[in-house]
């Protein structure tokens, strides 16, 4: 999500500058490549790039086919076969040996449903969407590109009659499996006598993390999560700590005393909560009221022995923790990563919550023994 709000943000400023620009993104590959399906690059018409669709070695070229999308006007993919030595010769080689397809879209800033457009839309929703986008393999053939965003409830369908004048009963139906699956995936479609492989992709909205505590430990985890692209907001009971100043780039600020500071706060499957207040009393309130919450990453800064001691105190006073609740909190919060400073231990905490809200166990990717992309 960090890259799509780069790319808005990077559109509506070309878009006041009178900028033509063009977005490029990976709908495909075949083998191992730097980025997957969905990574984004949109470049502009004097050649500044945001985002990325390979580590570095694409975007030069890329830069010279986006170039020639706005000046031609034209939609159209671009193969890069890094399993062919001639690659290495025009200096794309990825080193990857994979075969990556680009799609290239130029921008129309007048058309309500150009690409950037419906990632716009996208980036409003708190909740997953599906993006679909269609591209023929066939270099020569027409690209209808980035078509329509899907919410479960409602088609946002793009300006301009391309798959009204085809039909889109087969692709609409592709897209409602995928909404009941919630995983990308890839189909092929027939729309009237064209054949074209549809990119259904799944997108969930960025982590949003609250902080309870507003310390200076807290200002380094906030920085971390700002960068990641997720949405920060810092809550604490002191009027002196909890100011735009300490935290510049926080989307809320929350002035409040722990038996009221949760009214108001909606949780879903894509946000965490760490405490870390340093004030007990504090903590041990949050952490009641979170317990009855969805919230699917409790983190307790602090040893073991803070949290039994908080949860022998709430079971006292009849107010108990089920085992499926404690299974959602994380105390000692954060990864092992021999984290010592203020600054560690924010990024071993952002890589926890990273790999529960990813479904994974963190380990070293050399003790991978599957394709690091599944």
């Amino acid at each position: 999500m960090k890259e799509i709000k780069d790319i808005i943000a990077a559109q509506q400023q070309a878009t006041l500058a009178g900028k033509k620009t063009a977005l490029a993104t990976v709908v495909q590959v075949e083998g191992s490549s730097y980025r997957r399906p969905g990574a984004r690059m949109l470049v502009t018409e004097d050649g500044v790039l945001t985002g990325a669709i390979s580590g570095g070695c694409l975007e030069g070229d890329a830069l010279r086919k986006s170039l020639l999308a706005i000046t031609e006007q034209r939609k159209k993919i671009v193969v890069y076969d890094t399993t062919d030595e001639d690659d290495a010769r025009f200096g794309v080689q990825l080193g990857c040996n994979g075969i990556v397809y680009i799609l290239f879209e130029p921008i129309d800033p007048a058309d309500p449903g150009n690409p950037v457009a419906l990632l716009t839309l996208l980036q409003a929703q708190r909740q997953a969407m599906v993006l679909c986008t269609l591209f023929s393999m066939d270099q020569q053939a027409v690209q209808p590109g980035t078509q329509f965003l899907y919410g479960g409830c409602s088609a946002l369908t793009r300006s301009g009659l391309w798959l009204e004048e085809h039909g889109s009963t087969a692709l609409v139906a592709a897209v409602e499996q995928t909404w009941a699956t919630q995983t990308s995936s890839f189909e092929q479609i027939k729309l009237g006598d064209m054949d074209f492989t549809a990119f259904i992709e799944v997108i969930p909205p960025a982590i949003a993390l609250y902080v309870f505590g507003a310390g200076n430990d807290a200002i380094p985890l906030s920085g971390i999560a700002d960068i990641l692209g997720w949405e920060v907001y810092v809550a604490d009971g002191r009027r002196t700590h909890v100011t735009a100043e300490r935290f510049p780039k926080a989307s809320g600020l929350i002035l409040q005393k722990a038996a009221d500071v949760l009214e108001g706060i909606q949780f879903d499957q894509r946000t965490a909560a760490v405490l870390m207040t340093h004030n007990y009393n504090y903590d041990i309130e949050v952490l009641r009221q979170l317990a009855d919450t969805s919230c699917p990453y409790i983190g307790v800064l602090g040893p073991k022995t803070k949290l039994q001691r908080m949860l022998d105190e709430l079971s006292a006073a009849g107010q108990f923790i089920p085992p499926m609740a404690m299974e959602r909190v994380y105390s000692p919060v954060g990864l092992d990563l021999g984290a010592e400073t203020s600054e560690e231990i924010a990024l071993s905490i952002t890589a926890e919550i990273k790999a529960v809200m990813s479904g994974r166990r963190a380990a070293s990717l050399r003790e991978k023994i599957q394709p690091i992309h599944s």
